[in-house]
């Protein structure tokens, strides 16, 4: 009996504006140290540590110019857990990037990592509302 195994040529085709924020996504994953990585599962529960991972880099002093680019790849990740949860996709439009639900509301988990290091967000509650249907405050944009 041959077993079967699924690869990419099994996954659906994703949309051309996911390619950069998984590439930031992973990116950012491979970058955390080794003991967090393996609870980077891609769950909603994982948003709990990258909060608390962005919250270490503030309580630092860490300027947002010497984080940004990790900062893109949390937000990134973030935004991959919507997708795997949701089946939502990724939507870009002149450099900027965001998460679509299936219900057409478009979140921006990349503003929302910005947001965490001001001290004025949560990745986790966006992934929370975005997976509940609610629409919350800054977090959710409304486009047409």
């Amino acid at each position: 009996m041959t077993r079967r195994t699924t690869d990419q040529t099994d996954q659906p085709p994703r949309p051309s504006a996911a390619a950069k924020p998984v590439r930031w996504a992973a990116e950012a994953v491979a970058a955390v140290p080794d003991g967090i990585r393996p609870h980077l599962d891609h769950s909603a529960q994982s948003l709990w540590r990258v909060d608390r991972m962005i919250e270490e880099l503030r309580r630092e002093g860490s300027p947002y110019t010497a984080v940004a680019d990790v900062l893109r790849g949390l937000g990134a990740y973030a935004g991959e857990v919507i997708v795997r949860q949701t089946g939502a996709e990724w939507w870009g439009s002149a450099g900027d990037h965001w998460v679509r639900t299936p219900d057409g509301r478009l979140w921006e988990p990349l503003d929302e990592s910005r947001r965490c290091f001001g001290g004025h967000g949560s990745l986790r509650l966006l992934c929370r509302d975005a997976m509940s249907g609610g629409a919350a405050g800054s977090r959710f944009r409304s486009r047409g």
